[in-house]
């Protein structure tokens, strides 16, 4: 047959039934003797003449062509036949291969390999069989090896034993050899992620709830390295480190709330002296728990965004919470004060104390109504410039420029306008010191100081036209004229309750110097001249409210310190008292300060805030309409939340109210049409 030319159909007619029937037969372990060196010849030859027209002695591409196909097309009609045979049995012995690799057996990987690769090479052509047919059932038979790996340890072990035990990290970097073996590459991410799956996520509640060794127990016990390998664990996995995150938002939050619920105990069964020192500690605790988180977030879980925000929202939570009915804002601001004052509860080095006002503007962050800190803070701030109760300047300058960088300078503008005034002032009084000695018309007949205020800036205090006593109402008319040859443009308005006086008793025993208000003073001064004075003639002569009055004299024949006395000899004051002076009073110290009943300012400064949110909201609402144009109702409340979230938190409610007053006032209008749209009149 080599001898002479034939067609391409009549030399695979010779290829088919002598040459692939005859390896068939064999193959499949049919009776068949093995090919002889003539036959292999024979076949050769013919393959040869198939393609190569002897005529033209030119080699036909063509021919060579249809001689493949129909090579190729045996081959495709055969090892389907043989794949799907022998397939079934060989994926499960693989895969008992892998699992006993995985309990410690060797195995012969480059055999393992080498049936790997078939599948790889038929899978190329036939529909993927690699993928679906040995990667399908080694994933599923790895998932459920793993289930049943992980039900026994959890069962067994701590959290920590278990990641180390379980060798979750241990176990990835096996399977990754293991593809990296005998595999396909494609496959490592598939294996890592279900292997993830049935020893991470699965058992993600069991493991991170555990009582003793679960998440919270690791952040109580401070185990850093497991916590660590926890993060880097379920960082790999879906959501792996949003629930951890939700665990450690609680776990937080449980924290923080515990110590604000110690706190409520500690004012509502203590004594008031200690519920004072318990606000401090509340503060302080929670300071120290901040510092422990944040260094946890930072370290522990790389700086993570979702454990950040976990920890932001827990702290909003407790940190916005009232204790004995003062709002958190109060009592951060009375935690400052403390720390600012002379004589606080706390004595600490001038760097603990930066280190404290920093760490308090950082929990100022989480507190919901910053205004109404602000509104606080400036009253506590107020009384330490103002009676000389600041134990440093320099720390109150520090903590408003920390202020001012984290919350605005509007925020603390006042508060800095208080802080220059008191300078601005000592230079007036030293204008007045020079004043008053070159000038011996003015001589009061006493020493006094005052400190000229800008009223923008302070606290609103009640002014009342108080009748002063000879003695003090020379005082002002001489800085009134001091004060009028310095200035053409200001007036003066006097603030007696702010003032504090010392005046001379003269007891029968000794003379005690009495350190009073000027109200006191006022009300003292009166028996020079008078040995009885009923309440309504002392109210005559000061001219002070019913309330004001009933404080001094409580404070002067009531209260440690009984410079009056009282008939009826009662507890409280009646507008049917009479007063006269204890000459018999006496006291082992030379010099005593006799305290007035403090005011419960927290009212008026909650009603300061609430009427300055008002102005606030309706500014807010004119700005966004200005801009808009014409807006609806819910979006214009968002955007009005919105933009005042930073300072504190709008009641709807209140919101609504201002708008239908910005109605009225014509600076908007209702649409005709649809009520619930707004446009804004210029």
């Amino acid at each position: 047959m080599a001898a002479k030319s034939f067609t391409v159909e009549e030399g695979w007619e010779y290829v088919k039934n002598n040459g692939i029937t005859k390896l068939i037969r064999i193959l499949e372990g049919l009776p068949e003797p093995s090919f002889s060196p003539a036959e292999y010849m024979m076949l050769y030859t013919t393959i040869y003449n198939m393609c190569f027209q002897k005529r033209t002695h030119v080699y036909s591409n063509d021919n060579s062509k249809e001689a493949y196909e129909k090579y190729k097309k045996a081959f495709d009609e055969y090892i389907p036949m043989v794949y799907l045979e022998v397939s079934g049995n060989a994926i499960d012995i693989v895969i008992t291969l892998i699992n006993k690799e995985r309990e410690g057996q060797q195995i012969d990987q480059g055999l393992l390999k080498n049936v790997l690769d078939f599948f790889i090479e038929i899978g190329s052509v036939y529909k993927k069989c690699y993928e679906m047919d040995f990667e399908a059932h080694m994933l599923q038979d790895t998932g459920d090896y793993y289930s049943r790996k992980s039900s026994k340890w959890i069962m067994e072990d701590s959290c920590p034993d278990y990641m180390l035990k379980a060798s979750v990290e241990e176990c990835l970097k096996r399977e990754r050899d293991r593809v990296s073996h005998y595999m396909h590459p494609s496959t490592e991410k598939k294996l890592v992620e279900k292997v993830q799956h049935e020893l991470l996520v699965v058992k993600s509640k069991q493991l991170l709830e555990k009582e003793c060794s679960g998440f919270c127990a690791l952040l109580r016990e401070r185990k850093a390295e497991d916590l660590s390998r926890m993060y880097r664990l379920y960082k790999e996995t879906p959501q792996g480190l949003e629930i951890i995150a939700s665990i450690f938002n609680k776990h937080i939050t449980g924290e923080g709330t515990a110590l604000v619920k110690e706190a409520e105990y500690a004012a509502t069964n203590q004594a008031a002296s200690k519920v004072v020192v318990q606000e401090q500690v509340l503060f302080r605790k929670i300071t120290e728990l901040h510092d422990k988180y944040v260094a946890d977030v930072n370290d522990l879980f790389l700086n993570h965004h979702l454990f950040h925000k976990a920890l932001k929202e827990a702290f909003e939570i407790f940190c916005n919470k009232a204790v004995a009915g003062s709002s958190s804002a109060e009592l951060l601001a009375k935690f400052c004060d403390n720390i600012l004052h002379k004589g606080g509860s706390e004595k600490l080095s001038d760097e603990v104390i930066e280190e404290t006002l920093e760490k308090v503007v950082k929990l100022l962050a989480y507190i919901h109504d910053k205004d109404l800190f602000a509104e606080f803070y400036r009253k506590k701030l107020a009384h330490r410039l103002l009676f000389d109760r600041s134990a440093n300047e320099d720390h109150e300058k520090t903590i408003l420029s920390m202020l001012k960088q984290q919350c605005g300078g509007q925020f603390t503008s006042k508060m800095e306008g208080m802080v220059t005034d008191i300078t601005l002032a000592r230079e007036y009084q030293t204008k007045f010191a020079e004043y008053f000695h070159s000038n011996s018309n003015a001589t009061p007949g006493i020493d006094f100081s005052v400190t000229v205020l800008t009223s923008g800036f302070w606290p609103t205090y009640k002014s009342f036209n108080l009748s002063l006593p000879t003695e003090m109402a020379k005082c002002v008319q001489v800085f009134k004229e001091f004060y009028d040859s310095e200035t053409k443009h200001r007036r003066l308005t006097w603030i007696y309750s702010l003032g504090t006086c010392s005046i001379n008793g003269k007891f029968e025993t000794k003379t005690i110097e009495l350190i009073v208000s000027t109200y006191q003073a006022a009300a003292l001064l009166l028996f020079n001249s008078s040995d009885r004075l009923s309440y309504s003639e002392i109210e005559t002569h000061l001219n002070l409210t019913d309330d004001d009055l009933v404080r001094l004299l409580h404070s002067l024949s009531c209260a440690k310190y009984k410079i009056l006395i009282k008939e009826p000899n009662t507890k409280t004051i009646s507008p049917t008292d009479n007063f006269e002076f204890n000459y018999k009073f006496t006291d082992r110290m030379r010099r005593i300060k006799i305290p007035v009943a403090p005011l419960d300012e927290r009212k008026k400064v909650i009603e300061v805030v609430d009427k300055d949110r008002r102005s606030t909201i309706d500014a807010a609402i004119v700005r966004i309409m200005k801009s808009r144009k014409v807006l609806g109702f819910q979006q214009l409340v968002m955007e009005c939340v919105e933009q005042l979230s930073n300072m504190f938190k709008p009641d709807i409610k209140l919101i609504k109210k201002r708008i239908e007053d910005l109605i009225t006032r014509d600076y908007l209008e209702r649409d005709e049409e649809n009520p619930s749209m707004f446009r804004y009149l210029a």
